[in-house]
């Protein structure tokens, strides 16, 4: 099930996807890119029921949807609606807010909130792409911290108008012209800080870091260090890569979702870190935004986020 008409604009998205018949075919073609198999027994080319859009599979005789088994079951949101919000998140720079994405696609805000919770998930990097390798740049950075762009009665915004930090930790790491991973921390300890840099990065690197006394003692990796007291480039010893990621994601925070609570924080990490790897490709070409979309759209299997999961407010900190 090919689709040999991608659209190449939102506009054009949003038009093709309108279209409940040609929504299933680009989603199947993502799921099943090899043709549809059962997602009970895994058996070839079960019969497509037209008059209901699922199919039914003829060795165990169960019917399944393309949504089973993916972040899109059991939702009543039509494909013509989940497949423009994937194509939104996936390309818009600056990320999109509940807000306007239920005003774009006619749902309630709170709807569009969980939509776009269960599309960051599909977006989170599973680490299968192995460990970080060459010229590695890691810096830490402090998100929130305002009382006024926090909610009314928490006890964060409380703490903060009394006099607290109420900000949170980011580690990140960026493989000069690759990857970035960006991880939500507790504290910048050393046993914190090496433990995910080692996770991370490959043994032999070439590291840059500022001088943080955390970073003392990696003597595993080529570790160099930039004092931001005294300079902030020599020669290629420098961490102005993650900066640079660091100003994409604080835009994101600060322009387009104003408030981020901290047990939400790891997922809009994952939301910015997508959207920055997935702007070239292995080669150096700029990926589509139809490429980027038809990633995110094919990570949708396998995962699961309830509502109530999303709002129990566990903290994702390490």
């Amino acid at each position: 099930m090919k689709n040999v008409n991608a659209p190449k604009t939102l506009l054009e998205a949003i038009n093709a996807y309108g279209d409940i018949d040609f929504a299933l075919t680009e989603a199947a073609d993502s799921r099943w890119p090899k043709g549809v198999s059962c997602v009970h027994c895994g058996a070839d080319a079960p019969m497509f029921l037209k008059t209901s859009n699922i199919w039914k599979c003829s060795r165990c005789r169960k019917q399944f949807s393309f949504k089973a088994g993916t972040l899109l079951e059991d939702s009543p949101i039509g494909l013509n609606k989940w497949l423009p919000a994937i194509w939104m998140i996936a390309n818009s720079r600056n990320g999109i807010s509940s807000h306007e994405l239920g005003r774009a696609l006619g749902v309630t805000q709170k709807t569009a909130w969980f939509m776009l919770h269960r599309i960051r998930l599909a977006m989170q990097d599973e680490r299968t792409g192995g460990m970080l390798a060459g010229h590695v740049e890691v810096d830490e950075t402090f998100i929130g911290g305002k009382a006024r762009n926090m909610h009314k009665g928490s006890a964060r915004r409380e703490a903060v108008a009394e006099g607290g930090s109420g900000k949170e930790i980011v580690l990140g790491m960026v493989e000069r012209g690759g990857k970035v991973r960006a991880i939500h921390v507790s504290k910048r300890s050393k046993p914190i800080v090496q433990r995910h840099i080692r996770h991370n990065i490959e043994a032999g690197a070439a590291i840059f870091t500022d001088s943080l006394k955390s970073y003392e003692g990696l003597s595993e990796f080529e570790h160099q260090v930039v004092d931001h007291a005294v300079e902030y480039v020599r020669g290629n010893v420098h961490t102005n890569t993650m900066e640079n990621f660091w100003s994409l994601l604080k835009r994101d925070l600060r322009g387009t979702y104003i408030s981020v609570e901290p047990f939400h924080l790891f997922r809009y990490l994952d939301e910015q870190a997508f959207r920055y790897n997935h702007r070239k490709d292995g080669d150096g070409a700029n990926i589509s935004d139809y490429q980027r979309f038809k990633t995110a759209l094919g990570k949708v299997t396998g995962r699961r986020l309830t509502y109530r999961t999303l709002t129990a407010k566990e903290e994702k900190t390490a």
